[in-house]
C-alpha cells in the first residue's frame, strides 16, 4: 500500500466508547483510536514507530486560544520550531494563524503552507545575511533583533536592497521562567535578546536609521511555562519600558509577547487560559499597541502522539525493561530535557499484577530511556504504546542517529488518515552521501 494513500476509517463496533480524557483519542472496543481510527490499523499500514496528528485537535486548540485572546486584539503566530510539518502548518494557515520562524528553512515552509508574508515574524539569534535578504524581499511582517551586531547586519542588507526593514528589539528582562534550564531564555546570562537597560539607547539609535522601521518590542522568556507569574513579571517590565520610550518621544506600535505557554501532564493541569488573557490585559492591554503571541507547544503538543511497538521485555536486577522500537532520535525530549510523556497502551491494560515498566529504546546510549511507568499492566512483545503530548518538539527534533530512519508522520481528519511525511530510510541518506568529484584548488592556480 502506498504511504500517500488516503485510507478510510475501519468500521466501528457497537460497544460503548471508553474515553481516555482527550477529545480526539478514545478507546473503542478496548483499542485506542485517533478520531475514530484504530491505531492498530494505522500501524499495519505504515509500520512503527510513527507520529500521528489530529487535524481536529489542531483546529480546536487554535479556536480555544483565539477565544481567550482575540477579544484583547491579540493575534496568534504559531512557533514553527514546535512542529514544522507542512500539513500541520497548512492547517493553521487556513485558520488565519501567523507564524513565528527562527530559520530560513522555516520561512520557506511557512510560505509553502500558504501563510502570507505579512503574518510571519522572524526570530532567532543567528540570522544570516542571506536569510535576512530573503525575509526582506519576501515582505515579512517583522524581524526581531537580538543584538547590536544583528541590527547592523539588517540595516546593511536593507540598504543594499533599497528597502526599509520592519524590526522589533527583543528585550531580555532578566526573568527566570522557572522551567528546565535548557528552555529558559530570559535570564541575564542567556544568549537571547538585549538587556532591558540597553534598550532605550539602542531603540533611539535604530529609530534614526533610514534603513530601519522600528515597530516595537519583543520578549520571550522560555518554554513549557505552567506558572503564569513569570509572564506577568516580564510583561509588566515590558510595559514600563514602553512608557519610558514614549516619554523620550519614541514610537512603539507593536508588542510581541512571545510564546512559552505550557501544557498539562498526566499529573499536573495546564495553565488557565482566562487567567493568561487577564494577565495580558492587566499588563499591556492599555498601551494601544498591536499585540501578538507565539505559542508552539500549546497548539501542537496535545494534538500528536508517537506510536511504538514493544520489541523485547527484559528483567535485570529487579528492573523491568520494555524495549520499544522508538528511540531518543525519534523523541528527544526525555533525553534532552528530562521530560516525561504520558504513555498509553494501545490495547486496554490487561488485568493482573504487573511491574513498573522502564521504557527504553534500542539506541546505544544510556540516555535512550523514556522513564518508569507503573500503570501499563502486563506487557508482551508486539504490544503498541502511544507516547502522548508528542505533537510538539517530537518529529521536528528527530535525527538519524545510529543510522536510524526518520519515522513517518500521519494526520487523521474526519475518519481518514494519510501519511504527511514518508519514512526516510538509509537508502535516501546513502544517496545524499554519494561522493562528488574531488576539487583541487592548487591545480586551478
Amino acid at each position: 500500500m502506498s504511504e500517500a494513500t488516503t485510507l478510510p476509517s475501519p468500521a466501528r463496533a457497537a460497544a460503548p466508547l471508553q474515553k481516555t480524557g482527550r477529545g480526539w483519542l478514545e478507546r473503542i472496543n478496548n483499542t485506542l483510536c485517533a478520531e475514530g481510527i484504530a491505531l492498530t490499523e494505522i500501524a499495519a499500514a505504515v509500520g512503527t514507530p510513527f507520529y500521528c496528528y489530529s487535524a481536529r485537535a489542531l483546529r480546536q486548540n487554535f479556536a480555544d486560544l483565539s477565544a481567550a485572546v482575540a477579544p484583547l486584539g491579540v493575534s496568534i503566530c504559531f512557533a514553527v520550531k514546535a512542529n514544522s510539518n507542512l500539513s500541520v502548518l497548512t492547517e493553521f494557515a487556513r485558520l488565519g494563524c501567523g507564524m513565528d520562524i527562527v530559520s530560513g528553512g522555516e520561512m520557506e515552509r511557512a510560505l509553502a503552507a500558504g501563510v502570507p508574508p505579512a503574518r510571519i515574524i522572524f526570530s532567532g539569534v543567528g540570522k544570516t545575511r542571506d536569510e535576512i535578504r530573503r525575509a526582506l524581499t519576501a515582505g515579512l511582517h517583522q524581524i526581531n533583533i537580538e543584538s547590536v551586531a544583528e541590527l547592523e547586519s539588517v540595516a546593511e542588507v536593507a540598504r543594499s536592497l533599497g528597502l526599509r526593514a520592519p524590526i522589533a528589539l527583543r528585550v531580555n528582562p532578566d526573568v527566570d521562567a522557572g522551567t528546565h534550564a535548557k528552555i529558559t531564555t530570559a535570564r541575564k546570562d542567556s544568549k537571547f535578546g538585549i538587556a532591558i537597560d540597553e534598550i532605550p539607547a539602542l531603540y533611539a539609535r535604530a529609530s534614526a536609521m533610514p534603513e530601519l522601521m522600528v515597530t516595537g518590542l519583543a520578549v520571550h522568556i522560555g518554554s513549557q511555562i505552567r506558572d503564569l507569574a513569570p509572564f506577568r513579571k516580564a510583561w509588566s517590565a515590558l510595559a514600563d519600558l514602553v512608557r519610558t520610550l514614549r516619554a523620550a518621544d519614541l514610537q512603539v506600535a507593536r508588542l510581541d509577547l512571545g510564546g512559552g505557554l505550557g501544557v498539562g501532564t498526566d499529573t499536573e493541569a495546564g495553565p488557565d487560559l482566562a487567567e493568561y488573557a487577564r494577565i495580558i490585559a492587566e499588563t499591556v492591554g492599555d498601551l494601544g499597541c498591536a499585540l501578538n503571541i507565539e505559542p508552539g507547544r500549546w497548539l501542537a503538543a496535545r494534538a500528536g502522539i508517537l506510536v511504538s511497538e514493544v520489541i523485547y521485555l527484559k528483567d535485570a536486577s529487579g528492573a523491568h525493561f520494555a524495549v520499544v522500537d522508538a528511540a531518543m532520535n525519534d523523541l528527544m525530549r526525555p533525553a534532552l530535557y528530562d521530560a516525561r510523556h504520558p504513555v498509553l497502551p494501545v490495547h486496554a491494560p490487561r488485568g493482573g499484577a504487573a511491574p513498573v515498566w522502564r521504557i527504553v529504546g534500542p539506541i546505544c546510549e544510556s540516555s535512550d530511556d523514556f522513564g518508569a511507568y507503573p500503570d501499563l499492566g502486563p506487557l508482551h512483545a508486539g504490544d503498541l504504546l502511544a507516547f502522548d503530548n508528542a505533537g510538539a518538539y517530537g518529529a521536528t527534533m528527530s535525527s538519524t542517529y545510529n543510522s536510524r530512519p526518520l519515522v513517518p508522520e500521519v494526520m487523521v481528519d474526519a475518519g481518514r488518515f494519510r501519511v504527511v511525511r514518508k519514512r526516510a530510510g538509509t537508502d535516501v541518506f546513502l544517496d545524499l552521501e554519494s561522493p562528488a568529484e574531488w576539487c583541487n584548488p592548487r591545480a586551478a592556480r
